[in-house]
């Protein structure tokens, strides 16, 4: 999957299921948006921080971690993309639980 890290979409950040998977273990983007349910510089540089913090602290899980750097760390992710990532992740678990529902039936 890619996701637009640019209004004009002419730059984009490529996200793998196994990157969206990391961020669901993790729940790493719950409570991203501020009070204001807006995603910015900040909120990037926030979890920016817990995924070093979680590195920092697991020695195992590091390598899993340090995949999900790919995309958090590339040269071309701002607020933007971090939006745009949210958004991909959203469709992502609306896909994962609709494939549940089909596999339970």
């Amino acid at each position: 999957m890619k996701i637009n890290a640019n209004a004009s979409g002419t730059r984009t950040i490529e996200v793998t299921e196994v990157q969206l998977q990391i961020i669901r273990r993790y729940s790493l983007l719950d409570r991203i948006a501020n009070s204001a349910g807006i995603i910015d510089e900040d909120s990037l540089n926030k979890l920016r921080l817990t995924v070093r913090s979680l590195i920092a602290s697991q020695t195992m899980a590091s390598k899993e971690l340090l995949e999900l750097c790919l995309v958090l760390y590339h040269e071309d992710m701002k607020a933007l993309g971090l939006n745009n990532l949210a958004k991909c992740y959203n469709e992502w678990l609306v896909s994962q639980e609709s494939e549940k529902s089909e596999d339970a039936e």
